[in-house]
């Protein structure tokens, strides 16, 4: 197995190093679907004079440092989405990274929760240590030593990302229970008309909202079958990724269940889902 090897061997075991400039390429992508919707929603009037946010602004900075974030806001936002989309095309790929990332940390200073920013930065910095990101949309795949370290770094992150959220949820009564998944699609059934920008906040299918969309017994036995699915799909996915013969079977199961997850709350997890079934090239020998 290419990683245990690469481990054994220091980083200095051969590997195809396409397969980062595969993620290169997701990555690029997965941070212009982000960047560009972050025009919308309000979000191309975010720090304008007068905004709530101008004013937490101020009160966390100072008027000075929001004002001056303020004035290269709107640029950064243009700038930043020009950078993902040479980053996907590989035009000088690696100064092209350092712009998005910090396009993407700028969203550090004005979102409440930025996790996906956090996951974005930690991505991103496998690909600013790989020694060949590529140019252009070629692929290359003779074997080297250049992105090895890098492909390692991607595979430890994923497995860290699926244990730990394994792990918090075998800790949660509710989540086992089937109730906490019963619940949320209970509640966004009932409320989505209500919701703005719904489009964007909740996907869940009809039918699943007609056979599993209220909090009966029968329904909520129903969401403890599937919570347990998830559960040993996280912990097992990581292995089955690295081994070969189960590569394929992994890769289509994460992908169905990064879907799943996304109908759940679409526009805050395209960057989560997308960059997740991204690092499954990082792990293909």
């Amino acid at each position: 197995m290419w990683f245990f090897d690469a481990l054994a061997s220091g980083f200095q075991h051969p590997t195809d190093p396409g397969r980062l400039q595969q993620f290169r390429i997701v990555f690029g992508a997965v941070l212009t679907a982000r960047f560009v919707l972050s025009f919308g929603q309000g979000g191309w009037t975010r720090l304008v004079p007068g905004s709530l946010t101008l004013h937490l602004t101020e009160q966390r900075f100072g008027p000075t440092r929001a004002r001056l974030l303020a004035s290269v806001y709107r640029p950064a936002l243009v700038i930043r989405m020009i950078a993902a989309v040479a980053l996907a095309a590989g035009l000088v790929p690696r100064l092209s990274l350092l712009v998005v990332l910090a396009g993407a940390a700028m969203e550090m200073l004005y979102l409440k929760s930025p996790n996906a920013v956090r996951y974005t930065l930690l991505t991103g910095a496998c690909l600013l240590v790989a020694g060949d990101l590529g140019h252009g949309l070629s692929i290359e795949h003779t074997p080297s030593t250049a992105n090895t370290w890098a492909r390692c770094l991607l595979v430890l992150i994923t497995t860290d990302i699926y244990w730990n959220s394994a792990w918090q949820k075998l800790r949660s009564d509710q989540f086992r229970s089937g109730l906490y998944l019963a619940q949320w699609v209970h509640t966004y059934s009932q409320v989505r008309d209500q919701l703005p920008h719904r489009r964007g906040q909740y996907a869940v299918p009809a039918i699943v909202r007609r056979h599993m969309g209220n909090l009966t017994h029968h329904e909520i036995r129903l969401w403890r079958l599937i919570a347990a699915i998830v559960i040993a799909a996280e912990l097992a996915l990581p292995a089955a990724l690295l081994i070969p013969q189960t590569t394929p079977y992994a890769i289509a199961a994460g992908i169905m269940m990064h879907t799943a997850f996304s109908c759940l709350k679409p526009r805050q997890l395209v960057t989560f889902s997308g960059l997740t079934t991204g690092t499954y090239f990082s792990f293909i020998t």
